[in-house]
């Protein structure tokens, strides 16, 4: 299953699979490809024929079941794929004609990393980028019923905490940040938990501006932030 998000401190597009087995896990060798394709600039059209290369591109190098994709980041117009490998031989040699033949400028490397550290670090989402990737999925869920992100509405999010005292203080805290208490909320895993209020769309800056302070504030007092729901705004023609 691969995730997309975008990375909260320099603002980096990433794809990350996430499905790896336990044998995959034992690959020790990251093989690393980039292409010179400055993804954000092209047209719609330009951009699907490069993912359809791209997917080439992967199911080339996996196609003996000894090679992994793992993911992709896009930086300063080059595109990274990045595989993990059982051996480090000739990972070049199955896709350098394809490349050559579609005119792409590339270069690659391959590095020993058996514990599997730039997937770790580089590659998988921290929690404030995984809250930011479950917001956009509900985001587009609402996208699909007709909602319009610009418009501003009430905006429920959750916070939980181990202790009533913990949880008070973020109430306290959030409260003079412009959120209003809605209700005290539990769960089978948890008793301390809380709903506040906003107003405010759900334009990605607005989203991450508010879902970063409400993280932060919960990881202050040792909680976690558990994401939002909200009502439906659609555009009404008469």
């Amino acid at each position: 299953m691969r995730e997309v998000f975008r990375t909260d401190e320099d603002g980096i597009d990433v794809e990350v699979e996430l499905e790896i087995d336990a044998m995959q896990r034992e690959f020790p060798w990251l093989f690393s490809l980039f292409i010179k394709y400055d993804f954000k600039s092209k047209d719609e059209d330009a951009q699907e024929e490069f993912l359809e290369m791209k997917e080439s591109i992967i199911l080339t190098l996996e196609k003996n079941s000894l090679v992994k994709y793992v993911g992709m980041r896009d930086i300063d117009g080059w595109i990274e794929l990045y595989f993990y490998a059982l051996n480090s031989k000739n990972l070049l040699h199955s896709i350098k004609k394809f490349l050559e033949q579609n005119k792409l400028i590339f270069e690659h490397g391959v590095v020993r990393d058996t514990k599997w550290d730039f997937y770790t670090a580089n590659l998988m989402p921290n929690e404030l980028e995984y809250c930011f990737m479950e917001s956009s999925k509900i985001v587009e869920l609402l996208k699909e019923e007709g909602d319009i992100q610009s418009e501003l509405r009430e905006v429920e999010h959750y916070a939980m905490f181990d202790t009533d005292s913990q949880k008070q203080r973020f109430i306290d805290s959030m409260l003079t940040e412009g959120f209003v208490f809605k209700d005290d909320i539990s769960t089978d895993e948890c008793s301390h938990g809380v709903a506040l209020v906003k107003i405010h769309n759900l334009e990605e800056e607005s989203l991450r501006k508010v879902i970063s302070q409400l993280f932060d504030g919960a990881k202050k007092e040792h909680g976690f932030y558990e994401l939002w729901s909200t009502t439906l705004v659609e555009k009404f023609f008469e």
